[in-house]
C-alpha cells in the first residue's frame, strides 16, 4: 500500500466514524495496520471506535499504543480522557488525574481541562488525588489571566474550589506542601501575586482591572490592589485623575505609587503642580518619577534635567532600572546626544565600578552613526570597560560581537563574543543566531548544530523560532528535505505569519519533489506577503514543471507586469513555446505563431536585460526555429528590430520562415560566443541549419554536429542527429548513416528515435528484412511512437499485405504525422473508388465500422493546413469532402488542387484535376463554370463527357448536351456504359416533348444484353406521368423480374408501385403497399418515411400509425427526419391531436421541430399556417390579410424541385384556409383579389379556380336575397368542381347550393358523389357527413312522397352501420314524427334521445331537439304526467327553451 493508499484508507476511516459508521472505521484502520503497524492516527480512530461501541478495554490498548508511538501529541491523550470519564471503572477513574496532569503539560489552553478536572475528580478523591488536585488547581489559578474567562466565571469557580477544598483539607490529612499551597490560594497576598504576575501577560489588563476592583470590594483595607493598579499605569500609563480621586488611598502608599497612579499626561500635570513639594523635600523618588513620565511623553530634555535634580544616576538608580534601560531613547532625539553622554559620563563617575553604566554609554556610542562606531575610543573602549567591570553582563558581549563583525571583519572574535554572550543569557536571540551564522559561515557546522539542538531541546512548543527555522535551513542546504520540512513546519508554528519561513517550508517541498504542498506554501507566502516576487515566480516554475503551462504563463505574466525580473521572462517565454509546440502537434499553426511571437518578445526583454545569459539566446534561437514546422505561407513572425537587424530599429518587423531561422542561427551564434564549449549549443545550431534546408546550410548542419559529437561522444541524440544529416538528399551517406544510428544504439540501447531511423535507412536500401526488425525493436521500446508504425505500414505495402490499412490507420490514432495521415488517406481513396468490394467484410471493418471517411478527412485537412503544395493530398481531400457532401470544401480542394497544378506543365494528374473540379461544380450547381471546367479538359475520358453533358443539361443546353452524351455513347466500352448513356438520352429526348424517341430509347436500352433497372424505372415513371397505366404497369413487371432490390432502389419500387395503384384509383391498395415494404425492410428510414407521408392522403383514417411511421424515420436517420417531422406532424393533424387535445405530442410541437430542423424557405413555410389551425382559437387564421398569406405561398418557388409537389399542395392548403376566413368574414372583395392574385401567378391552379367561382357565387348570392342562379352559372360552378374531383368539401358545397336552388335531385347527386369519394379514400367521417347531409336533404320533401322516406331510412341506415351517431337516431325521429306523430314508436325513439343513459356521450342539441318535438308529441296527446317528467329534466339541464314552448303551448291551448 503506497502512501496515499494509506491516506486514502485513514480518510474513509475518519468519514465512517464522522457518519457513526464505527466498524466499517475498525476495518479501514486495521487495512493501514497491516502495513504500517506504527501509525499514530490509525491507533487513535481504533480508540475512538471501539470506544464508541462499549469495547473500553480495546480502546485503552489502543491509545496507550499510539501514546507510546507519540507520546507528546495531544490527541491520544484527550480521547484516553474521554474514555475514562465515561467508563464507570475504578482502575480508569485512578489513572484519570495522571492523564489531567499529562494533558495539562502538552495543552496550551488548558483551563476547561483543569476546571473539568477538579470537578470530575474531587468527589472520588483520595489522599494522592487531592495532593495533585490542589497542587494542580495551584497552578492553573496561577496562569489563569492567560485565557478569556470573565470575572464572573472567575469569581464563581474560585469561590467554588475554596469552599470545596476547605471541607476536603480539614477532614483528610495533607502533607505541607498541600497545606502550603492551600493557604495560598485562600491569602490576599497570593491573590496580588497573582494579578502582579498577570502584567506580564499579553491582553490581561481588563481582567487585572476586573480582578483588583472585586478585591477591593472584599478587603477593602487592604493595599495590595492598588500597587498592582500603580504598577500597571506605571507600565502604560492610562488611567484618569477622576479614579485617583476617587479612590481612598491610604497611607501606606508612597509618593511614587500615588505618582504612578495616573496616565502619563495627567502624571506630568499633578507632578508639574507638586513641583514645589519636590524641591523642598527633596525626594528621589519623586524626582524619578517625573522623568520615568517625561521620558515617555519624549521630553527627553526634561527627563534629564528631572534627572539631575534628583540625583537619579547615584547609587539610587540601581533601584530604579527601569528608568536607566530606556535611556537609548535619548540617543535617538537629534541634537541631543552631548546632554545623554554627559549624564552618561557622569552616572559612570559616580559608580565607576558599575558597568551598566558604561555598557549604556557605549552603545549610546553604536547607536550614533557609522562614523562613532569606527572610532575605537568611542563604543569599542566602554564595551570593553563594561566587559571587565560586569563579566555577567550578556548584551555586552552581543555588541562587542557587532562591532568585531562589522566594523573590524574579524569573524573568529565575533563569533566568541556572541557565543560568551549566548552562554551568558540563553534567551538572547540575537546573539544566538549570529553565533550560529558565523559558525555556518567559517564551515563550523558541529557548533551551530549543536547550539541549535540545545536550544530547541530547551525551548518549549510554540518557541524558539529563529533555531528551528536555521536548522530548518541547513537541513535544506544539505539535502535532507524531511528533516528540512519538520522543522520549519516548528518554526511556523512558532510565527505562523512568518512569510520568509512559509517560503521556506515551499522550497523545501519543492526539493522533495512535493509540488501540491510547495504550491500551498508558496501560496500562504504570497496570501501574507503580496509584494513578495520569489512566492509567485516559485508558484509559477512549478505548474511549469508539472505541465500546466496555461496557469504558468499567467503567474508569470503578473510579475512581468510589475517589473522586468528576468527569470519570470525566461519562465514566460518558455511557457508559451511548450505551449505553442502543442498546438503545432495537433496542427493548430497559426495559434501556434501568435504564442511563438509572444515568447520571442519575451526572451527579448530577458536579453535586453542580461545579455550575458547564453540560456537566453539559446531560447530566442529554438523559438525562432520552431516556426519551420509551420507551411511558409502562415509563418510570419513579427521580430524586435534590433533582433532581426532591421531599421528602424524601434519598430517590430515581419519575418518569413527563412528570415526568422536565419535571426535563431544569430541567437544560437551568440549563446557560442559566450559558452563555446558547450555541446548542446552546437547541436541547436546544427538542427537550425538543417530546418533552413540548402545544401549549403546542409554541410553547416554536418560540421555542427560533428564538433558536438566531438565535445561529448555519450550523447545519443547527436549521434541520431548525424546519422539524420548523413541520410539527407544532397549527401546521402547511407554508409556513415547506419555506423551513426548504430553508435547511438550504443550509447543508448532504449533509443526508440534511433531505431526507427535505422529502419528507414534499411527500408530506403529496400532491406525489408532488417527494416521490419529494426522497426520492431522501436515498437517494443515505445509502442506509442508513431514513426516506427508508420515504417511497418510502408513495408506492409511494400509487400502488399491486408494490414497496411489498419497500420495506417493505427497511426492516424496514435497522432498527426504527415506520413501517416497520407498513407491512410491513400487506402481509404483506393478502397472508395473500388466498387466491387462494397458488399465484402473487409470493406465494412474498413470503411463504415471504423467510420475512415471522416477520420480520414479530419486528418487530411490537418495535412493540408500545413503542408499547402501536395497537390494530390488536395485531390484526396476533395474526394473525401464529396463523400460526406461537404461540397463547399470539396470545391475549395479541388481549386487549390488545379492552381498548383497548372502552374507546370499539363499532365494526366491535372485533367484527373479538371474533371474532380468540374463534378463538385456540377454538385454545388454552377453549371455554366462546370461547362467551362469540362471543356477545358482533353474530353477523352467518359466521365469527362458525360461531366459535361449534365452540365449542359443542368445549364438548359439541352443540345449541346445530347451531342455530348453522343460522343460518349461512341467511346463507351462496355454495355452497361451504353444502357446508361441511352437512358440519359431518353430523359432529354422526353424534355423536348419527343415522347415517342424517348420511349424508343428506352425500349432500346432494355434490349441490350446487360439491360439496367434505370431504364425501366424511366420507363415506368413515364407512363405514369402520361397516365398510361399499362406502360406502367408492364415496366414494373420487368422491373420487379430482375431481382431483389437494395439500397434506394427498394424505396423507388414500392414508390412506383404506390403512384401506380394510386392512378389505378386503388387509394387503399396504396398504403397496404407502403406497409409491405416496411414489414420486408424495417431498417430503412426512407420507408418510413414513405409510409408516413402515403397514410394521411390515402388512408386518413390510420393517421396515428402515420405519425407513429413519421417518429421511427426520424429517429433512424437524420436525413429523413426533416420530411419525416413534417410527415408526423400531418398525420397527428388529421388524427385530430391538436394543442388543446395534448399539450406535449401534438401538430404544433411537431411542425416546430420540422422549422428547427429545416430552417429554409420551406421550413419557414410549415409553421405559420399551422399557427391559426392549430391553436385554440382560429380567429387569427380568419383574419389573416392576403399579403401575409401572399408572404406564405410564393417563397415556394424556392424550394427545391423534389419538394415541389408537397409545397404546392401546402400552397393550395394555406390558400383554402386564407378564402375561408376572409369569407367567414364578409370580406368577400379581398378574397376574390387574393384569387386574382394568386392565378396571375399559377393561371390553371384548380384550386384557386374553385375558390374563386365560391367567392363570385357567395356574391351573387348576397347581391340579391332568393336570387336564381342562371344555368350557365351553375354549369360553370359544376365543372370547376370537377376539376377538383378528389375537394370532398367541394361536393357538400355544391350540394347544399344545388338545395338551395331547389335542384334537389341534382343535390342529391352530389351527395352521392361525395359518398362515393369518401368510401374510396376510406374515410369513415366523410361517409357520415355524406350520409347525414343526404339523410337531412331528404327529410324536407318527405311528407311528399315515400322515395324520400326511403332515402332518409336508408342514408340514417347506412350511417349507423359505420358508426354510432345521435344525428342519425334523431333524423329517424324527426322521420316518424313527421309521418306518424301520434304513433307510440315515435315516442319511444324521441324518448330514447330526450333520456340519454350517459349524457355526456350524445351533444347537447341533440337532446334539446329530441325534447321539443317529445313535447309537442305529449302535448298532442295531452298526457300531462309524462309532460311533468320532461319538464323536470329540462329545468334540471337548465333548458330554458323548452320551459319557453311548454308555456307557449298551454297558452295556445287555453
Amino acid at each position: 500500500m503506497s502512501t496515499k493508499e494509506v491516506k486514502a484508507a485513514l480518510k474513509s476511516a475518519r468519514e465512517a466514524i464522522k457518519n457513526k459508521e464505527f466498524k466499517e472505521a475498525l476495518k479501514h484502520c486495521k487495512a493501514v495496520l497491516k502495513l504500517e503497524k506504527e501509525n499514530y492516527n490509525a491507533w487513535v480512530f481504533i480508540g475512538l471506535a471501539a470506544s464508541e461501541l462499549e469495547q473500553p478495554d480495546q480502546a485503552q490498548t489502543a491509545y496507550k499504543k499510539a501514546l507510546e508511538l507519540e507520546p507528546e501529541q495531544l490527541l491520544a491523550w484527550q480521547g484516553l480522557a474521554n474514555l475514562y470519564e465515561k467508563t464507570d471503572q475504578w482502575d480508569f477513574k485512578a489513572e484519570l488525574p495522571d492523564v489531567y496532569q499529562k494533558l495539562v503539560e502538552l495543552y496550551a489552553r488548558w483551563a476547561p481541562i483543569m476546571r473539568k478536572a477538579f470537578l470530575r475528580t474531587l468527589p472520588r478523591s483520595t489522599k494522592r488525588t487531592l495532593d495533585l488536585t490542589i497542587s494542580l488547581l495551584f497552578s492553573w489559578f496561577i496562569w489563569l489571566f492567560k485565557y478569556a474567562i470573565e470575572k464572573a466565571d472567575l469569581l464563581q469557580l474560585w469561590q467554588q474550589m475554596i469552599k470545596e477544598l476547605s471541607g476536603f483539607v480539614e477532614t483528610h490529612q495533607t502533607d505541607n506542601e498541600t497545606q502550603q499551597h492551600f493557604r495560598a490560594l485562600s491569602g490576599q497576598k497570593q491573590y496580588f501575586c497573582v494579578c502582579r504576575d498577570a502584567l506580564q501577560l499579553p491582553q490581561a489588563e481588563a481582567k487585572m482591572k476586573e480582578a483588583c476592583k472585586s478585591m477591593l470590594s472584599l478587603y477593602p483595607s487592604k493595599s495590595y490592589p492598588l500597587e498592582v493598579l500603580c504598577l500597571h499605569h506605571l507600565k502604560t500609563g492610562n488611567h484618569s485623575i477622576t479614579l485617583f480621586q476617587n479612590l481612598n488611598v491610604t497611607r501606606n502608599l508612597t509618593l511614587r505609587f500615588k505618582m504612578q497612579f495616573f496616565s502619563l499626561q495627567e502624571l506630568f500635570v499633578v507632578l508639574s503642580l507638586t513641583s514645589n513639594s519636590l524641591k523642598q523635600t527633596g525626594s528621589t523618588t519623586g524626582w524619578c518619577s517625573l522623568a520615568q513620565a517625561q521620558l515617555k511623553l519624549h521630553r527627553y530634555s526634561d527627563s534629564a534635567l528631572s534627572c539631575s535634580q534628583g540625583k537619579c544616576f547615584s547609587v539610587n538608580h540601581l533601584c530604579y532600572p527601569q528608568l536607566v534601560v530606556p535611556c537609548d531613547s535619548i540617543g535617538r532625539c537629534p541634537g541631543e546626544n552631548s546632554l545623554s553622554c554627559c549624564s552618561f559620563l557622569q552616572a559612570a563617575a559616580q559608580g565607576p565600578d558599575v558597568g551598566e553604566s558604561y555598557f549604556l554609554l557605549g552603545k549610546l556610542y553604536w547607536d550614533m552613526g557609522e562614523e562613532s562606531r569606527r572610532d575605537r575610543s568611542k563604543a569599542h573602549t566602554h564595551l570593553l570597560k563594561a566587559a571587565k567591570l560586569d563579566p555577567n553582563l550578556g548584551c555586552v558581549y552581543r555588541h562587542l560581537g557587532h562591532y568585531y563583525r562589522q566594523v573590524v571583519q574579524d569573524a573568529s572574535r565575533a563569533r566568541g563574543c556572541y557565543k560568551k554572550a549566548f552562554e551568558l543569557d540563553a534567551s538572547d536571540e540575537e546573539s544566538g543566531a549570529a553565533l550560529v551564522d558565523l559558525s555556518m559561515e567559517q564551515g563550523d557546522m558541529d557548533t551551530a548544530l549543536a547550539v541549535l539542538q540545545a536550544v530547541i531541546d530547551d525551548s518549549t512548543p510554540g518557541s524558539a523560532k529563529w533555531a528551528w527555522m536555521r536548522r530548518g535551513l541547513y537541513h535544506l542546504k544539505v539535502g535532507q528535505q524531511p528533516q528540512a520540512i519538520a522543522d520549519l513546519q516548528s518554526a511556523l508554528r512558532a510565527d505562523p505569519e512568518d512569510w520568509v519561513c512559509w517560503e521556506c517550508l515551499g522550497e523545501a517541498y519543492l526539493n522533495r519533489r512535493s509540488f501540491t504542498a510547495a504550491l500551498k506554501a508558496f501560496g500562504k507566502a504570497h496570501a501574507l506577503q503580496p509584494s513578495s516576487i520569489y512566492s509567485v515566480y516559485q508558484t509559477a516554475s512549478i505548474k511549469q514543471t508539472l505541465g500546466k503551462f496555461q496557469e504558468a504563463a499567467a503567474e508569470y505574466r503578473q510579475i512581468t507586469a510589475r517589473e522586468d525580473y528576468v527569470p519570470a521572462l525566461k519562465g514566460l517565454g518558455e511557457c508559451l513555446l511548450s505551449l505553442a509546440k502543442g498546438l503545432l502537434e495537433d496542427y493548430r499553426d497559426g495559434s501556434a505563431i501568435d504564442l511563438i511571437q509572444q515568447a520571442i518578445k519575451s526572451h527579448f526583454r530577458a536579453v535586453e536585460l542580461r545579455p550575458d545569459l547564453s540560456c537566453l539566446w539559446k531560447l530566442l534561437g529554438d523559438a525562432c526555429t520552431t516556426v519551420s514546422a509551420v507551411s511558409p505561407n502562415r509563418a510570419r513572425v513579427l521580430m524586435p528590430g534590433p533582433l532581426a537587424g532591421l531599421e528602424p530599429s524601434s519598430q517590430n518587423h515581419l519575418l518569413n520562415q527563412a528570415q526568422t531561422l536565419k535571426v535563431g542561427e544569430r541567437c544560437y551564434g551568440r549563446a557560442l560566443k559566450l559558452m563555446p564549449e558547450a555541446p548542446s549549443l552546437w547541436y541547436d545550431l546544427g538542427l537550425n541549419y538543417h530546418r533552413q534546408a540548402s545544401l549549403p546550410c546542409l554541410w553547416e548542419h554536418f560540421h555542427c554536429v560533428k564538433k558536438a559529437i566531438m565535445m561529448d561522444s555519450g550523447n545519443y541524440s547527436y549521434w541520431n542527429a548525424l546519422g539524420v544529416i548523413a541520410m539527407s538528399k544532397g549527401l546521402e551517406n547511407f554508409a556513415l548513416a547506419q555506423h551513426s544510428f548504430i553508435k547511438s544504439v550504443g550509447v543508448e540501447p532504449n533509443n526508440v528515435t534511433a531505431w526507427t531511423n535505422l529502419g528507414t535507412l534499411y527500408l530506403k536500401k529496400e532491406n525489408l528484412e532488417l527494416s521490419h526488425e529494426a522497426f520492431k525493436v522501436a515498437q517494443s521500446l515505445e509502442p506509442l511512437y508513431v514513426n516506427c508504425w508508420i515504417g511497418q505500414a510502408l513495408i506492409a505495402e511494400a509487400v502488399g499485405s491486408y494490414d497496411t490499412m489498419d497500420l495506417f490507420r493505427h497511426t492516424t490514432e496514435l497522432s498527426t504525422h504527415t506520413e501517416g495521415v497520407k498513407g491512410y488517406a491513400f487506402w481509404v481513396c483506393s478502397t472508395l473508388l473500388d466498387k466491387s468490394n462494397r458488399d465484402s467484410e473487409l470493406y465494412r471493418y474498413n470503411i463504415v465500422q471504423m467510420n475512415a471517411v471522416s477520420a480520414a478527412q479530419t486528418a487530411l485537412s490537418k495535412y493540408t493546413e500545413r503542408i499547402q503544395t501536395d497537390p494530390d493530398a488536395l485531390i484526396m481531400l476533395g474526394f473525401l469532402n464529396e463523400h460526406l457532401q461537404l461540397k463547399t470544401q470539396a470545391l475549395q480542394a479541388y481549386q487549390r488542387a488545379v492552381e498548383l497544378l497548372q502552374s507546370g506543365p499539363p499532365t494526366d494528374e491535372l485533367a484527373f484535376a479538371l474533371g474532380s473540379l468540374g463534378r463538385a461544380l456540377c454538385s454545388s450547381g454552377q453549371w455554366e463554370e462546370a461547362v467551362r471546367v469540362y471543356s477545358s479538359t482533353p474530353l477523352q475520358e467518359l466521365q469527362d463527357l458525360a461531366g459535361l453533358a449534365l452540365a449542359h443539361c443542368r445549364a438548359g443546353h439541352i443540345p449541346e448536351s445530347i451531342n455530348a452524351y453522343e460522343r460518349a455513347l461512341a467511346i463507351a466500352s462496355s454495355e452497361k456504359e451504353k444502357a446508361y448513356i441511352l437512358t440519359a438520352l431518353a430523359l432529354l429526348q422526353h424534355r423536348l416533348g419527343g415522347l415517342d424517341s424517348a420511349k424508343t430509347l428506352l425500349f432500346k436500352c432494355s434490349m441490350l444484353k446487360e439491360p439496367i433497372p434505370e431504364s425501366l424505372l424511366c420507363l415506368c415513371a413515364l407512363g405514369l406521368d402520361h397516365g398510361d397505366a399499362t406502360l406502367a404497369a408492364a415496366a414494373l413487371t420487368e422491373l420487379l423480374k430482375q431481382g431483389t432490390a437494395t439500397g434506394g432502389a427498394v424505396e423507388q419500387r414500392c414508390l412506383l408501385t404506390c403512384a401506380l395503384l394510386a392512378l389505378q384509383g386503388n387509394y387503399s391498395g396504396v398504403q397496404r403497399e407502403a406497409s409491405r415494404a416496411v414489414h420486408s425492410n424495417p431498417g430503412n428510414p426512407s420507408l418510413w418515411a414513405l409510409l408516413s407521408r402515403l397514410v394521411p392522403q390515402y388512408c386518413p383514417k390510420k393517421a396515428n400509425g402515420g405519425a407513429v411511421a413519421g417518429h421511427v424515420a426520424c429517429l433512424a436517420s437524420m436525413t429523413q427526419g426533416k420530411r419525416a417531422l413534417l410527415y408526423s406532424g400531418v398525420n397527428q393533424l388529421a388524427g385530430g391531436r391538436h394543442s388543446g387535445e395534448d399539450r406535449h405530442r401534438n401538430a404544433l410541437k411537431t411542425m416546430q421541430r420540422a422549422v428547427l430542423l429545416c430552417p429554409g424557405p420551406f421550413g419557414s413555410l410549415l409553421l405559420r399556417p399551422l399557427l391559426g389551425l392549430l391553436g385554440v382559437c382560429c380567429q387569427p387564421l380568419l383574419m389573416a390579410s392576403p399579403p401575409a398569406v401572399c408572404v406564405l405561398c410564393f417563397p415556394v418557388r424556392c424550394v427545391e424541385e423534389i419538394e415541389r409537389p408537397l409545397a404546392q399542395a401546402l400552397e393550395a392548403w394555406v390558400l383554402q384556409q386564407a378564402l375561408a376566413g376572409l369569407t367567414l368574414g364578409g370580406r368577400l372583395d379581398e378574397a376574390e383579389a387574393l384569387c386574382a392574385q394568386v392565378l396571375s401567378v399559377s393561371p390553371e391552379h384548380p384550386a384557386i379556380v374553385l375558390s374563386l367561382r365560391r367567392v363570385q357565387c357567395q356574391r351573387l348570392l348576397l347581391a340579391g336575397a332568393g336570387t336564381v342562379l342562371p344555368d350557365a352559372v351553375l354549369e360553370q360552378l359544376s365543372s370547376s368542381v370537377m376539376v377538383n374531383p378528389t375537394n370532398l368539401g367541394a361536393w357538400h358545397w355544391l350540394a347544399e347550393l344545388y338545395r338551395s336552388q331547389g335542384l334537389l335531385i341534382q343535390a342529391v347527386m352530389a351527395y352521392r358523389q361525395s359518398l362515393q369519394l369518401a368510401s374510396q379514400l376510406c374515410l369513415p367521417s366523410a361517409q357520415i357527413a355524406s350520409l347525414l347531409g343526404l339523410a337531412l336533404l331528404a327529410l324536407g320533401p318527405c311528407m311528399v312522397s315515400v322515395h324520400w322516406n326511403e332515402l332518409v331510412l336508408e342514408a340514417t341506415s347506412e350511417a349507423l352501420k359505420l358508426a354510432s351517431s345521435s344525428m342519425a337516431l334523431l333524423l329517424q325521429a324527426l322521420l316518424q314524427f313527421a309521418t306518424k306523430m301520434g304513433a307510440r314508436e315515435t315516442r319511444r325513439q324521441l324518448e330514447r334521445l330526450a333520456y340519454p343513459p350517459c349524457p355526456g356521450e350524445q351533444a347537447g342539441s341533440v337532446v334539446q331537439v329530441a325534447r321539443w318535438y317529445l313535447l309537442k308529441h305529449l302535448h298532442a296527446k295531452n298526457d300531462q304526467e309524462l309532460m311533468d317528467t320532461l319538464l323536470e329534466h329540462a329545468k334540471g339541464s337548465g333548458d330554458q327553451r323548452l320551459l319557453t314552448l311548454y308555456s307557449h303551448l298551454t297558452s295556445s291551448s287555453s
